[in-house]
């Protein structure tokens, strides 16, 4: 992977720490001192893991140098909305210390569907934290779906945005004939098809002075109906996005 993602000319990686994956949960402060050192060896760091959010990960980054854990906000509708809020505020309340003590940050990251969804959401749920504790992971695609404009998402959060934001892209495409009731199903794919303009996106980023990283997802929908494109699959896409992000922050 190292060796993959370094002759597409990126700067690093944002890490997967989960049951499956290179680097689980169960062995986080050992696996991720051989993937910096892996990584490292080819030019790349781990800029951010995708993982849970507790005092074991927290350390394992720490320890590893590593700035940001990205998490996502489920809503538990059996407890409701709000109830789900004031429980996450609860675990961050928790991990302000250890997050002070190991120099990392929560990272939530907004997502369609029962998540919170939008930069608004993301600014209700995190609104007390000071950045560098727990900051907002802006996803456009994402607040694309939810009909949330750019500017306004960007606008919302511009004093939460601190380590990393994402660039990819989704559309709602319905996915039944007109003689029935409408069925939408959410779409991944490239910079130029998705509901919001990846330029604006930049130019508003810029316009705030965001500084952290941005993280391309390699998310593309697979046309035979499997979830995603995987592996190798997604390297021409992922070419392409690349290039047009570089394009957009060059003179930043």
């Amino acid at each position: 992977m190292a060796d993959k993602v370094a002759a597409l000319g990126l700067d690093g990686v944002e890490l997967p720490v989960r049951p499956g994956y290179q680097v689980t949960p169960e062995n986080a402060a050992a696996g991720l001192r051989d993937a910096t050192r892996v990584l490292c060896a080819s030019g790349l760091k781990i800029t951010s893991v995708a993982s849970t959010a507790d005092e074991a990960i927290v350390a394992a980054c720490g320890d590893s140098g590593i700035p940001l854990i990205r998490i996502m906000a489920p809503i538990d509708l059996k407890v409701g909305y709000v109830r789900s809020i004031e429980n996450y505020r609860r675990q961050f309340d928790v991990l302000l210390p250890v997050l002070d003590r190991y120099g990392v940050t929560i990272g939530v990251q907004n997502h369609y569907g029962n998540f919170v969804g939008s930069a608004v959401g993301l600014l209700h749920l995190i609104e007390k934290y000071e950045p560098r504790h727990v900051c907002a992971v802006l996803d456009m695609a994402h607040c694309a779906v939810d009909g949330e404009p750019t500017a306004m998402a960007v606008d919302i959060l511009k004093e939460k945005l601190h380590r990393q934001v994402n660039f990819k892209s989704a559309y709602h495409a319905r996915v039944n004939g007109p003689e029935d009731e409408a069925v939408y199903k959410v779409k991944w794919t490239t910079h130029q098809h998705g509901g919001y303009s990846w330029r604006e996106f930049a130019d508003c980023l810029k316009k705030v002075g965001f500084s952290g990283t941005l993280c391309l997802p390699a998310e593309y929908s697979d046309p035979e109906g499997k979830p995603q494109r995987m592996g190798d699959n997604v390297i021409p896409y992922l070419k392409d996005d690349l290039a047009r992000l570089k394009s957009l922050i060059a003179g930043w």
